[in-house]
């Protein structure tokens, strides 16, 4: 069975830097993985715990910005989010996920919106369901839910704040 891949999906990928990608794949993937475990030396035996995660919608689905690298790290991320909660779930500790859609909350999410112009970004809005752009506040309720008592028995799930795209 012959599989046609589109010579322009195999050039953005032979285009990337290798460089690049495993920049993006140790922040976002490797550094997740190495604050899980410095948090879990500082969670007594037995007392239970939270350990909330920050990934994208694009682990979920795929990056606006089109960087493989970071929709593959996202989507790793999530899923290392599901093994540590099944793991560390016997010691009383929830792993949860929170899986942002577009924030304008740093200098490369500023750029971002930026490149879009005018008419990209009244697109990127028009296709959220509550017709704006998130901000670092929703995502912190999402945050505050997840270590709160509330979400005592809620472990291993990604919490979507996008607005309903």
């Amino acid at each position: 069975m012959a599989v046609y891949v589109p010579f322009f999906w195999l050039s953005l990928i032979d285009d990337e830097d290798d460089s690049k990608w495993y920049d993006i794949v140790n922040t976002n993937l490797h550094g997740m993985y190495l604050v899980s475990k410095a948090v879990l030396r500082h969670i007594p035996d037995n007392s239970g715990g939270r350990i909330i995660n920050i990934s994208s919608g694009a682990g979920l689905g795929i990056s606006l910005t089109g960087i493989q690298a970071y929709a593959s790290a996202k989507a790793a991320q999530i899923g290392l989010t599901r093994q540590l909660a099944h793991e560390l779930g016997p010691w009383g500790i929830t792993v949860n996920n929170i899986a942002p859609g577009f924030v304008r909350s740093n200098p490369a999410t500023e750029r971002q919106w930026e490149s879009y112009g005018e008419a990209g970004q009244r697109a990127l809005v028009d296709r959220i369901a509550l017709k704006r752009l998130g901000t670092p506040e929703d995502i912190a309720y999402g945050v505050l839910f997840f270590a709160s008592e509330s979400a005592n028995w809620i472990t291993g799930q990604v919490l979507s704040i996008d607005g309903g795209k």
